[in-house]
C-alpha cells in the first residue's frame, strides 16, 4: 500500500490552481482577500499606488515599534517593525 504524502502546498501548487481561474473569479478572489484584513488593503493600495501616501500604514507601523511612546509605556520591537516591510 502506498503512503499518502501530505506535503505543504507551495507557490507552484497555488499558481497551477490560479491558472484555471477566469477573470471574474480572479477579481472575486482579490476582493475576498481585500475585505479579509486591513493589511491586505494597505498592501493592495501600495501595490497599485492608490491614495496620497501609499506607504503611510507601513511607516506608521515601523515608527510605532522603532520609536515607541515611553509616556504610554509602549515597548520597542524590531521584529514587529520588520513585519511591515
Amino acid at each position: 500500500m502506498k503512503k499518502s504524502s501530505k506535503k505543504k502546498p507551495t507557490w507552484i501548487d497555488l499558481k497551477r490552481q490560479l491558472a484555471e481561474f477566469d477573470h471574474p473569479a480572479l477579481l472575486a478572489l482579490i476582493q475576498d482577500l481585500y475585505t479579509a484584513s486591513k493589511n491586505n488593503q494597505a498592501f493592495l493600495h501600495a501595490r497599485f499606488a492608490l491614495g496620497k501616501d501609499v506607504l503611510e500604514p507601513y511607516k506608521t507601523t515601523i515608527d510605532r515599534w522603532v520609536c515607541p511612546d515611553v509616556m504610554h509605556n509602549q515597548d520597542i520591537s524590531i521584529a514587529k517593525a520588520k513585519k511591515a516591510l
